[in-house]
């Protein structure tokens, strides 16, 4: 990945950014294999919905123009979104009388923060979602099918094992209730950073900033230890605790339903991490985060949840659930150490004998893209050495001669006599694809 200029804003070079394509394209599958129509929304939200949706109004970049800018104009109150969830509702909430639902919708754009670029973190970066949304009412058997969906689309980007963590939130907040925790939405939010700061730095923010005491910030840290992939055991751990309310046994049920599920069909993929409770305060049940195993550095390249209250209008609501994949971040990574293939298309390059022959060069050409092949013409009728080179260069694996129509694999050297009407390369050749050397990949 090339390094920009300008802090945090990636750039790619062709053959990274095929790449890049190749990996959306097998998600958009993945995702279309599911039931789960495309989507977008625009790149600016009112900056008192972004800012009111959690810890991140101070990531937000608002908007404005260089002339004739206003503090009541209406560019100074548009920020670029920050995730595609905020946006997704909104659209919802605009737009239903348009859709059918359970609405579910997959949404692949950019999206931007203000936060301190580092390695797997950027200003600018690439999400791909998939979002469940109802109307009034949502079952829960959708925070279920979500993550699984989401554990299935990443193995068919055949770049190692992944985890999906998940928890609930209303585990955490019926624990803390128990405890007689006053602030609930600050303790999840200082949970939440715990990988960040670590047990002490935790304990110190409850009981500092939140008021609580020892004993209730040990509490809410042995809670967040949990972890574990089978039901039973995790749901035994956490009545260990010897916390019981009636929201606790709601969220403990739905998590257990959740593992079993995940147990009996993708046995290994996702994983209860009792610790996990994600820093946005629209989710309320079922919240997921994902590692790429033997990268656990990179953190989180992806997550989510069950929100309930995010796309009000009235007395309706739109209940919903989403995950997402961060797909610059996993991206910055796998590159690292990937096979990308070549920076063109281009299967063919059709050689030029001389300028006054390239018509015959373009019309050979012209009959291998209309068969889906893609192909070029040199750039100039040089010695076909030096054309040759130039095919090399770019990593076109086959060169044309239109003469007597012969065509060389240049890496083999093997040439042959074709007709541009019924000549196919093998199917590997075809277009640039990326292979991600998961052994050698950096951690």
């Amino acid at each position: 990945m090339v390094r920009s200029s300008i802090s945090g804003f990636p750039e790619l070079l062709p053959h990274e950014r095929f790449a890049e394509l190749q990996m959306l394209d097998s998600l958009r599958r993945t995702f279309e294999l599911h039931g789960f129509s495309p989507l977008e929304t625009r790149a600016v939200e009112k900056l008192e919905t972004l800012a009111k949706k959690g810890e991140t109004s101070k990531e937000v970049y608002a908007l404005s123009r260089i002339h004739d800018v206003k503090s009541d104009s209406s560019d100074a109150q548009l920020g670029l979104h920050f995730d595609l969830t905020v946006p997704f509702a909104r659209f919802v909430v605009e737009n239903s009388g348009h859709l059918v639902f359970p609405f579910k919708r997959y949404q692949i754009q950019k999206v931007w923060r203000g936060e301190r670029p580092q390695e797997g973190r950027f200003r600018e970066f690439v999400q791909a979602d998939i979002d469940v949304v109802g109307q009034d009412t949502l079952p829960f058997h959708y925070e279920v099918d979500l993550p699984l969906v989401m554990a299935e689309a990443l193995d068919s980007l055949d770049i190692g094992q992944t985890i999906i963590q998940v928890n609930n939130r209303k585990v955490c907040e019926g624990f803390y209730e128990g405890l007689q925790i006053a602030d609930v939405a600050g303790t999840l939010r200082a949970v939440d950073k715990l990988d960040k700061i670590g047990e002490e730095g935790v304990a110190r923010i409850l009981v500092d900033d939140g008021g609580l005491s020892a004993q209730q910030a040990e509490a809410a840290l042995d809670l967040a230890r949990i972890s574990g992939e089978d039901a039973k055991d995790v749901l035994e751990q956490v009545r260990a605790l010897g916390v019981s309310t009636e929201l606790l046994e709601v969220g403990l049920s739905e998590l257990g339903d959740l593992l079993t599920e995940a147990q009996a069909t993708r046995p290994g993929a996702i994983r209860a991490v009792l610790k996990i409770a994600r820093g946005l305060d629209y989710y309320t049940g079922s919240v997921y985060e994902t590692l790429l195993v033997g990268h656990e550095d990179l953190g989180s390249i992806g997550g989510g949840g069950r929100y309930d209250s995010l796309a009000t209008v009235g007395k309706r609501s739109f209940p919903g659930v989403g995950i997402s994949i961060g797909v610059t971040r996993l991206l910055s990574r796998l590159l690292a150490s990937a096979e990308v293939g070549r920076p063109v298309a281009t299967v063919v390059l059709v050689a030029v004998a001389s300028e006054s022959e390239r018509h015959a060069s373009n019309e050979i050409a012209a009959q291998l893209r209309a068969r889906g092949i893609a192909a070029d013409v040199a750039p100039t009728a040089a010695k076909f050495g030096k054309q040759i080179r130039h095919a090399d260069r770019l990593g076109i694996p086959f060169v044309w001669f239109p003469g007597d129509n012969q065509v060389k694999d240049i890496r083999s050297g093997e040439q042959v006599e074709a007709d541009p009407r019924t000549w196919q390369a093998p199917d590997k050749d075809l277009y640039p694809v990326a292979r991600w050397r998961q052994g050698d990949m950096p951690s």
